[in-house]
């Protein structure tokens, strides 16, 4: 039988951007409680969280169609887009915050400027980016957004996607120059740094195997790899921040509020080139529209991507199928996860998504020529020899009850949390690591709701705008937006 090792106040779960946001406001915010992070891999930030297995875009809906959707009326409708926008600028404002307390020496090691440019082909696509444009202008939270048809200022801002182009296309440009791509690795790792040095104690090759309830909290049954030992650590609170992982775990914890959820696990590929000529030619995140049938993180871009100070260009996603839920999982993870309380709703989601389930069956299929002839959308100077594929993380698509339909898909991050708030799980990916800060805000709000009162004074600090819409205060968007545009130097 596993010893009890210790009494903790906090477990994260999972070496990930999420669980390191959440350390570090807990330990500015409570320095005297005792925080564990387990990682299972040997290094933190090697699953969703590591530079390659994302897009690394700041996503803020300044150039993501899908947050923007065209209604039948013809309308198009922004709400999605001004709540995801609101939430990356409390995210800026957070990490403007570390930087000033210098837990982030230097911003330039994970945050660059890089313009977001929304891209819409042929008539009806360059219609409807006018369209979103015209819409989303007159909200505070876009209005430097610019809109181009004209060839010659294409080619300008976009010189490798628009100088070579054949005469009498039509397409549609919206840019906002101050967009932003992300190495959310090299932030995660810095955070969990700065945990460490106040205490915290990280631990990898760890991994969590079993949570059950105790007088207090939960017992964390943990399986050291390096040494084979297995132990248990009472906790008064757990984070699941586990990815793809989560939801096992969840369901592992038997809380009635993980019961009806289900995961679809998604694998991506990305073409990527460090040829200086080509990266040279090309400083934007350009997001055009999806296929028919694809979910909202296979919507095709071509990418400026800063890693460890080195500038690639990546273009993707190409949709793959494993039933892990991690890159580094088990492809009994899907089959695992099935549950008589989840069965009816994965059912009901197949059914409803045969689209999905098309796509997916055609990138399966999809050869190196139909990948550059997609690639060919956007540029036309291909030398296949100058790109390589990648694989890039796993994702897993939360799939939840509804009461008409049975089961949907749900698009984006579910909060997932017990009742008496000792234990709460993150499931879902875009867009994830860029709403981390919220995110963590409003768990914080949630499990801990009489610290809550207590802490928010120290958190309007981090955050000046909490509790308040920056889109109805444009004043304060103007001054925060200066305030962490110079301070994470991408301004």
């Amino acid at each position: 039988m596993a010893q009890t090792k210790e009494n903790v106040d906090v477990v994260l779960i999972g070496g990930g951007v999420m669980s390191a946001t959440l350390g570090a406001m807990l330990s500015e915010l409570q320095p005297d409680w005792s925080i564990r992070v387990y990682e299972r891999l040997d290094y933190v930030a090697r699953e969703s969280s590591d530079a390659w297995n994302n897009a690394g875009t700041g996503h803020s809906a300044l150039c993501e169609l899908n947050y923007s959707p065209e209604l039948p009326d013809g309308s198009v409708d922004i709400s999605k887009a001004i709540n995801i926008a609101e939430q990356f600028h409390v995210t800026r404002q957070f990490w403007s915050h570390l930087v000033d307390e210098g837990v982030i020496a230097d911003p330039t090691t994970f945050i660059s400027q890089v313009p977001h440019i929304s891209y819409g082909r042929g008539q009806k696509g360059r219609d409807y980016i006018e369209k979103r444009y015209q819409t989303m202008v007159r909200n505070p939270l876009f209005k430097s957004m610019e809109f181009t048809d004209d060839p010659a200022t294409q080619a300008d801002w976009l010189p490798l996607m628009f100088e070579n182009r054949g005469p009498g296309q039509v397409n549609g440009l919206s840019r906002v120059v101050e967009g932003t791509d992300v190495d959310f690795g090299s932030l995660t790792r810095q955070l969990l740094q700065n945990i460490a040095n106040n205490g915290a104690q990280i631990h990898t090759n760890h991994q969590v195997t079993t949570l059950n309830r105790n007088a207090d909290g939960w017992k964390v049954g943990v399986k050291d790899h390096g040494s084979g030992e297995a132990f248990d650590v009472d906790a008064r609170f757990v984070f699941i921040g586990a990815g793809g992982g989560a939801l096992p775990l969840l369901q592992k914890s038997g809380i009635a509020e993980a019961r009806g959820y289900g995961g679809f696990p998604i694998s991506g590929m990305f073409l990527r080139t460090a040829n200086p000529e080509l990266v040279a030619r090309h400083k934007a995140k350009v997001y055009g529209q999806a296929s028919v049938g694809a979910p909202p993180m296979s919507v095709p871009h071509l990418d400026t991507r800063v890693v460890n100070g080195r500038e690639y260009l990546m273009f993707g996603p190409f949709a793959g199928f494993s039933p892990k839920f991690l890159k580094s999982g088990r492809f009994t993870d899907l089959p695992f996860s099935v549950r008589g309380n989840n069965l009816g709703v994965m059912l009901n989601v197949a059914k409803d998504n045969f689209g999905l389930e098309k796509y997916l069956v055609e990138q399966l299929a999809e050869t190196k020529k139909g990948r550059f002839s997609a690639l060919s959308d956007f540029t036309p100077e291909i030398d296949p020899h100058e790109w390589e594929l990648i694989t890039a993380g796993q994702r897993v698509q939360v799939m939840k009850r509804d009461p008409q339909k049975g089961g949907v898909l749900a698009f984006g991050t579910e909060l997932v949390s017990s009742a008496d708030g000792s234990i709460a799980g993150l499931l879902g990916a875009s867009p994830g690591a860029s709403t981390a800060a919220p995110i963590m805000l409003n768990l914080l709000a949630k499990c801990f709701p009489q610290q809550y009162v207590q802490w928010e004074s120290k958190l309007k600090g981090m955050v000046p705008s909490l509790g308040r819409k920056l889109a109805d205060d444009e004043t304060l968007l103007d001054e925060l937006g200066e305030y962490t545009a110079r301070t994470l130097r991408i301004g």
